[in-house]
């Protein structure tokens, strides 16, 4: 049985893979969706992360489509208790910024598509620098008092404005973020290494990274000469223009190969190696494939491993 990870100071305990939702609902329709979850959650899987905007790019779409697929699903297999649910605001079309009014709104309305009374992880999806941190987290914290939000976190911030809200918290004593979201792979070091993830680190903070394959990149199927029918294939596929894509390919390969591993699995297990990492966030179309993103959960990379990956992507 996989062990279960701390997320930050929180008592949120999660799975090693966080299944990324942002597809439900755009790339794969309700019944692929539900299919996904039910084999993720089966599999051991507790920690599923979406967005009240998911999936508003979508012709036809109106933001909240993950989350009413999600919801649908917790309440037909009565389990809202056995998984860790996380949602953002901010970027919802009917429910733009991070005024306290829209925060408190926006809640209400992920409330009501989830069908359920609490959120376990609450992120600020944009950070709105017009936005005072005191008006944010005293909002959020308002959540957190009425039993709505089970606890707070922060994604695309600044490390200036991160470090600015933690200190707001602890002066006033209100509720603190225990986890960021931030852009963060092998080929994506510098959106997360440095000044953010030092205050991460110093704050105790959980990092649960998203784009942790790239765009679908880091999953190996991006080769030159080949093409990928993916919504996302343009996003991948510019990595391979780039000499450090082409020597992460190669190092991923050497890597995969000697220890009996899929490439996703290995890009992943890097990721969830690096300091701060809790859980990476990747999402699947199909149940297919799953085994390659869940398999990061049992999989220890060598110091030498890690070392080839870490030089490789530099």
């Amino acid at each position: 049985m996989t062990s279960l990870r701390k997320l930050g100071s929180s008592d949120l305990e999660v799975f090693p893979l966080s299944l990324g939702g942002n597809v439900f609902g755009w790339t794969a329709d309700e019944a692929q969706s539900v299919a996904v979850l039910d084999a993720y959650t089966e599999a051991g899987g507790n920690f599923v992360d979406t967005a009240d905007a998911y999936s508003a790019w979508v012709p036809g779409n109106k933001g909240g489509e993950s989350e009413t697929i999600i919801g649908k699903w917790m309440r037909a297999r009565g389990n809202r208790s056995d998984v860790v649910i996380a949602t953002k605001v901010s970027q919802h079309p009917d429910y733009q910024g991070l005024t306290a009014a829209n925060i408190k709104a926006a809640a209400d309305a992920s409330l009501r598509r989830l069908d359920t009374d609490y959120i376990d992880l609450y992120y600020t999806h944009y950070d709105k620098p017009e936005v005072p941190v005191e008006e944010i987290i005293g909002a959020l914290d308002e959540l957190v008092k009425a039993g709505k939000v089970r606890a707070i976190a922060a994604s695309n911030i600044s490390a200036e404005r991160l470090q600015e809200s933690l200190d707001f918290s602890d002066r006033e004593n209100l509720a603190r973020y225990v986890a960021l979201q931030p852009h963060y792979n092998l080929v994506s070091r510098d959106t997360y290494e440095g000044a953010l993830r030092d205050v991460a680190s110093r704050a105790g903070l959980a990092a649960v990274p998203y784009y942790a394959l790239a765009s679908g990149f880091l999953t190996g199927k991006y080769r030159p000469g080949t093409t990928v029918g993916s919504a996302r294939a343009e996003a991948a596929a510019k990595h391979l223009a780039t000499e450090r894509g082409r020597r992460v390919l190669a190092a991923l390969d050497e890597v995969a190969e000697a220890r009996g591993a899929e490439i996703p699995t290995v890009a992943l297990a890097w990721l969830a190696a690096q300091p701060t990492v809790a859980a990476p966030i990747a999402s699947a179309r199909t149940v297919e494939q799953l085994p390659a993103l869940l398999a990061v959960a049992d999989l220890t990379l060598t110091d030498e491993d890690l070392a080839k990956l870490t030089e490789a992507s530099r």
